[in-house]
């Protein structure tokens, strides 16, 4: 008569524990080893974050960005005296190197002759074309390596922002936030030492990007003279 009351009693400890088990998992702090960003609120997140990109020495940026109706593939190295890298659109891709205030392009033969330019295409092939800083291609080119012209024209949310709950890019834990629940843009910082962003979706479907390597210094080095030519004339505007 006794025996069933006791294996009750057992499994109500049991459930009972259980329930405790789970209730603390459930109540862990998301935010326990990380920087603390992900405590505050989205306006304070976007600020930091803004703030360490400024203050980093340099980036690696990759992703798509489209701009007056085309769309641009970068993978760029920045650093606030320079930049290099690479850009693909509408199926061409060319080369930048910023050093200071010096750009040049560097693209094959095909690259130049589809612009309007059938009769230099062999002479510039894989050669480092400077870009007359005077010229209209320089300022939309030179923005691709410039690391605080780019940076402060992408991280920009629009609208209300809000968080959007905790994440993970490529195993960095990440606090997301979004400008009027994600239409406005969202954006990715890192939980993780600095509060770097990681990951921009931009708003209007105007690209998606990844930040990597902040911090991480690289070298740009003037090419050889004999892979440089002075193009001599006004770069194809297409």
């Amino acid at each position: 008569m006794t025996a069933i009351p006791q294996v009750r009693n057992r499994r109500a400890a049991l459930l009972g524990a259980v329930c405790i088990l789970a209730l603390t998992g459930c109540s862990e702090d998301p935010d326990a080893g990380t920087n603390g960003v992900g405590k505050l609120a989205a306006d304070k997140i976007q600020s930091k974050s803004v703030t360490a990109a400024g203050a980093a020495d340099a980036v690696r940026l990759s992703g798509t960005v489209v701009t007056s109706g085309r769309t641009y593939r970068l993978d760029m190295r920045l650093k606030s005296d320079g930049g290099s890298g690479s850009v693909t659109s509408k199926g061409s891709t060319f080369g930048l190197l910023r050093i200071g205030e010096q750009l040049y392009l560097k693209a094959d033969a095909d690259f130049w002759n589809s612009n309007g330019d059938s009769g230099v295409g062999d002479s510039l092939h894989g050669k480092y074309v400077k870009v007359p800083q005077g010229d209209p291609s320089y300022k939309k080119f030179s923005g691709f390596t410039d690391k605080d012209v780019l940076l402060s024209s992408l991280l920009t949310l629009h609208g209300s922002l809000a968080t959007d709950g905790h994440h993970d890019q490529n195993g960095v834990r990440t606090i997301r936030i979004t400008g009027d629940d994600g239409s406005g843009g969202t954006l990715d910082v890192s939980l993780e030492g600095k509060p770097y962003p990681l990951r921009l979706v931009r708003a209007g479907g105007a690209g998606t990007l990844t930040f990597s390597d902040w911090g991480k210094s690289f070298a740009v080095t003037e090419p050889a003279d004999d892979d440089t030519v002075d193009y001599g004339k006004q770069l194809p505007s297409s």
